[in-house]
């Protein structure tokens, strides 16, 4: 299936990654407010990656042969959840909102020539 011509507005994890890494903001979207459990805070995100010109794309779940007509939106249900996703696409704060319909936009900053680590 080509999710680009047969679901145009998501993409998985990959694809996300990429859009991100080539200039779309990564959008996240609080969903239920966050509430204090314990040590952490949860609630419902999901989060799109938007371009320049407002072309949006919804973060949904990889699937599988067996499931791949099922579009299911990824949902983080922890801050930590949320924060580790930003985090292992290369990003190095998070701002994420708490309340219901707040939403936060991330973009990566390009690495400076010549640099190194």
């Amino acid at each position: 299936m080509n999710w680009e011509v047969e679901a145009p507005n998501v993409v998985t994890e990959a694809r996300f990654r990429e859009l991100v890494e080539s200039g779309y903001s990564a959008e996240i979207l609080c969903q239920e407010s966050a509430h204090k459990k314990g040590p952490s805070y949860y609630g419902v995100w999901i989060l799109r990656a938007v371009s320049a010109d407002g072309v949006e794309k919804l973060l949904v779940t990889a699937r599988t042969r067996t499931t791949h007509n099922d579009i299911k939106i990824r949902e983080f249900k922890t801050i930590t959840g949320v924060v580790s996703f930003l985090v292992g696409i290369g990003f190095s704060h998070a701002d994420v909102p708490l309340e219901e319909g707040q939403r936060t936009a991330h973009k990566l900053i390009a690495p400076v020539k010549g640099s190194s680590d």
